[in-house]
């Protein structure tokens, strides 16, 4: 038999190729994995979103035609018996419920890996009125996964602490940062922006838990400070009316742009003075991974989630309260003058972000 008839079956399994970090990093994954070892096949609830472009002409796209994760679990039973894979790796949280739920209904060789997206313990109370309903999903259907894939260290300890699973089910791996890529997509881009700034970019899903609204209310001080500052706005989702309303209740018409989606956004982070992330709380933010490498000085909240512990490995960011505009305000004047300059001029050691390392971890786990 060929080397190629030996390889590995890996179902990746994700809603849609909508933009968002999950998102990112399943292409990169699937653009990445050695094919003389594995042979991806990749599903969607629905196959729309930014992203499709990204995907290999090599891979197999699976398109589940279903709208919600509820209706979705017979199709996915029906294709993994169809294509019988080694492994699955599923993404986000609710989809990662239903395949470990189902579990029993699935080859018993089948490795299953969940990757978790967000620190759950902040995301539960957020999304729902049944908190203690859904720890006990997560906690019950979790352990039935082979792995469960955290973003980071503080993703594990939460997961023991507040979830309540056993440390051999947690594994961590940290977002990939492609830098050949960023340094191509970069390397003759024009600058976005126009005056003399300073000029701030922000980048995420438009909803509660991105903060930008808290990044809104930061800015009627920080252009009384810097008049010439303006704020870019990258992303979509449910709240870009609340957050334009805000917007003109500030009198930031002339200072906020809403910029929209982009699926290519590293040339507004290159040429930016500052990027902030202003969230309640993270995951493994990969825009504030590509900010740093590209050498573009950070302001973030010190949210649960990963910021702090990327702070610590890299270096190159403020930190400052969860929801205290007042503070973001203070840190963006500060880090968009001279220490801005100076944060930017710093090499920062990406290793633990390497494509390929990030690729063989993953590699490993299938």
């Amino acid at each position: 038999m060929s080397g190629l008839g030996k390889r590995k079956k890996v179902l990746f399994l994700i809603p849609s190729l909508n933009g968002g970090g999950a998102e990112r990093v399943f292409t990169t994954l699937l653009r990445h994995l050695d094919r003389t070892r594995f042979e991806p096949h990749l599903a969607l609830l629905e196959a729309t979103g930014a992203y499709t472009d990204d995907i290999p002409a090599d891979i197999v796209v699976h398109d589940l035609k279903v709208k919600r994760v509820r209706y979705a679990w017979p199709a996915i039973i029906r294709l993994v018996r169809k294509i019988r894979p080694e492994a699955i790796l599923s993404t986000p949280g609710h989809l990662n419920i239903a395949i470990a739920m189902f579990r029993f209904l699935l080859p018993r060789k089948l490795k299953v890996l969940v990757r978790e997206a967000v620190i759950v313990s902040a995301l539960l109370p957020e999304e729902t009125s049944h908190l203690g309903l859904w720890t006990w999903l997560y906690r019950y259907a979790y352990r039935r996964a082979d792995l469960v894939i955290c973003l980071s260290d503080s993703m594990i300890d939460d997961m023991v602490k507040e979830i309540g699973l056993p440390p051999h089910k947690l594994h961590r791996i940290y977002n990939p940062v492609d830098l050949e890529r960023l340094r191509q997509q970069t390397a003759s881009s024009e600058n976005p922006y126009r005056g003399p700034g300073p000029h701030l970019v922000a980048a995420g899903r438009l909803n509660h838990q991105k903060g930008f609204d808290v990044l809104l209310a930061a800015m009627p001080v920080v252009v009384a400070t810097l008049p010439s500052a303006r704020l870019t706005v990258l992303g979509e989702g449910p709240l870009l009316n609340a957050l334009q309303e805000q917007s003109q209740q500030l009198g930031l018409d002339d200072v906020v742009c809403f910029a929209g989606f982009s699926n290519s956004p590293w040339t507004y982070l290159k040429h930016a003075d500052v990027f902030v992330l202003p969230s309640r709380y993270e995951g493994l933010p990969n825009v504030m991974l590509e900010a740093i490498a590209l050498g573009t000085p950070v302001v973030a909240t010190d949210c649960p989630g990963a910021v702090r512990e990327v702070c610590n490995l890299l270096g190159g960011i403020t930190l400052v309260p969860v929801e205290d505009s007042r503070s973001l305000a203070e840190a963006v004047i500060e880090v968009a003058g001279v220490n801005g300059a100076r944060l930017r001029t710093v090499q920062r050691d990406m290793s633990a972000f390497d494509l390929r390392r990030i690729v063989d971890e993953y590699s490993d786990t299938f």
